[in-house]
């Protein structure tokens, strides 16, 4: 077993998992720390690196594409160290980082790990029910539906239709962009109603805005990521990103609206159509928004 314990967290592999542990010092990002521990097995691994530097070196592990859904979630997009799969190593443990290196590399060649894109997740993302606020509302998921309900300073037109409930069927996929402090970041839930994608975040009732505490706002890569580890796998999809099989899970996603909070929200939002607050396009979207609220829930 090959073990090595830095600041911002402790990397232990025993020649079949890796596991990844964060620090419990206050430096460690919060979502780090509430991502917990990711254990990683030798199957969803593809490489691994040190790179020594002058004060710190870096020791990273590469996985398959396709195994990890915080990976495919986050695109890559993740900033520093809120990146679990980079440890920062202090100079002076540079020998024991290039050890556990080589361990991998070495149990990599002999099981003869392809490093080709995987058929499946082999990470299994955050557990559930998981419920996140951020500057744009608070979103919930627990494991076949979503919920967002918006707060005091989201945009009007998100603040007229009411919350948002949907079940995990009516997903195509996931869209997150981090809140960098100078670069706003969104959560966007992408239906097979694409007409919504083409609003900009603080006006899409499927996306959360994220422009407030950069901190809190990462956090919302937890339900990003849990969902998306719950939605068919990229390799199952059609070139259109529709399912190739049947949907699995409860089909009842939607909880029945009150008729009289959605006959209120259309009259607000043709109020706002008349003061101009929602062009055409928006108003058309807000409206049909609403209808849809006036269906009756999917039954069994």
């Amino acid at each position: 077993m090959a073990e090595i314990i830095q600041r911002d967290g402790t990397w232990v592999f025993d020649g079949e998992l890796l596991r990844i542990s964060p620090g419990l010092h206050r430096s460690v990002p919060l979502l780090r720390q509430s991502y917990g521990a990711i254990t990683v097995p030798l199957e969803a691994m593809a490489g691994i690196t040190f790179e020594p530097e002058r004060r710190t070196g870096w020791l990273r592990v590469q996985l398959r594409d396709g195994a990890d859904p915080l990976l495919q979630a986050t695109g890559g997009r993740l900033p520093g160290l809120t990146d679990p799969y980079r440890l920062a190593v202090d100079t002076s443990h540079g020998a024991v980082a290039e050890y556990i290196a080589q361990e991998v590399r070495r149990t990599l060649l002999l099981e003869q790990i392809p490093d080709a894109p995987t058929s499946g997740y082999l990470l299994p993302g955050p557990t559930v029910p998981i419920s996140v606020r951020c500057s744009d509302g608070t979103v919930s998921f627990d494991g076949y539906r979503i919920r967002i309900d918006w707060s005091d300073t989201s945009d009007r037109i998100k603040r007229v239709t009411g919350p948002r409930i949907f079940g995990i069927d009516a997903l195509t996929g996931v869209e997150w962009l981090p809140n960098t402090g100078t670069e706003e970041g969104c959560l966007r839930f992408l239906t097979k109603d694409s007409a919504f994608s083409k609003l900009p975040p603080e006006k899409d009732p499927y996306a959360l805005d994220l422009w407030g505490n950069p901190r809190k706002d990462m956090l919302t890569v937890l339900v990003a990521t849990a969902v998306t580890a719950r939605l068919p796998h990229p390799s199952g999809r059609s070139a259109s990103g529709e399912r190739d099989g049947p949907a699995t899970g409860p089909r009842q996603a939607r909880e029945p609206a009150d008729h009289d909070v959605l006959l209120r929200r259309l009259r607000e939002t043709g109020a706002l159509h008349r003061e101009g607050v929602l062009d055409e396009a928006e108003f058309a979207l807000v409206k049909g928004a609403i209808l849809r609220g006036f269906e009756d829930p999917p039954r069994d």
